[in-house]
């Protein structure tokens, strides 16, 4: 990478948290924030356009799924490298991200220098990971304890699903986000349920919960 400013796109949901993270990024002159938005079809549309080197996104976006627009960056050919913010740390949220093509992974409660830190590291071609995160669970997990985990089970799209649900979602919004059919997302709902042994929403809310998956925002 030369020594140009790095183009940055921001996409987070909450205006005072985007202004605070945009300037922590500025903090480094050569970081320059070149656009920024708080729904997710705004995000895809500026990317599209404006071909920043980066594109922070939150993970919870409205309107569209993050990990939708890395998909569709990617697919239409885009240099675009990702950094996902994140209040989920489990090891299935963040393999699912590195898995879209996603580069860093940061969580909320990490500290700006942490977002600098992932800044570099992408930049640099690397990867990223907020310390927070046990890194070798997530690239050398212990096999049985992997296996025995339900959420391991489940595809991509499935863990989506779920995330959405846990999160209040309804299905109609959850179809709209990622792109699918409601009839698809019904099909995606009752196999993860099946999956995990659970059969009704309030339930799989008590899942999530005792394993500290739900998003506080």
């Amino acid at each position: 990478m030369d020594e140009t400013q790095v183009r940055i796109l921001l996409a987070e949901e909450w205006t005072l948290v985007r202004e605070g993270l945009a300037r922590v990024l500025e903090s480094d002159p050569r970081n320059r924030v070149i656009a920024h938005c708080g729904e997710g079809l705004a995000a895809a549309k500026l990317i599209e356009t404006l071909e920043p080197d980066v594109a922070v996104l939150d993970l919870g976006l409205p309107d569209l799924f993050a990990l939708e627009i890395v998909r569709r960056a990617t697919e239409a050919g885009s240099h675009t490298r990702f950094a996902i913010l994140s209040t989920r740390k489990d090891r299935k949220a963040v393999v699912e991200a590195l898995r879209s093509g996603v580069s860093a992974f940061v969580l909320k409660s990490s500290s700006g220098s942490h977002l600098l830190e992932a800044l570099k590291q992408i930049l640099e071609g690397g990867i990223y990971v907020s310390p927070q995160v046990e890194i070798n669970k997530v690239f050398a997990p212990d096999q049985k304890q992997a296996s025995e985990d339900p959420l391991e089970s489940l595809s991509a799209r499935e863990y989506q699903v779920f995330s959405l649900l846990i999160d209040g979602v309804r299905a109609k919004e959850i179809a709209a986000r990622l792109e699918l059919s409601p009839k698809t997302v019904d099909t995606y709902r009752a196999s993860l349920m099946r999956k995990l042994d659970i059969h009704d929403l309030p339930g799989l809310v008590r899942f999530a919960i005792q394993r500290d998956l739900t998003a506080a925002r």
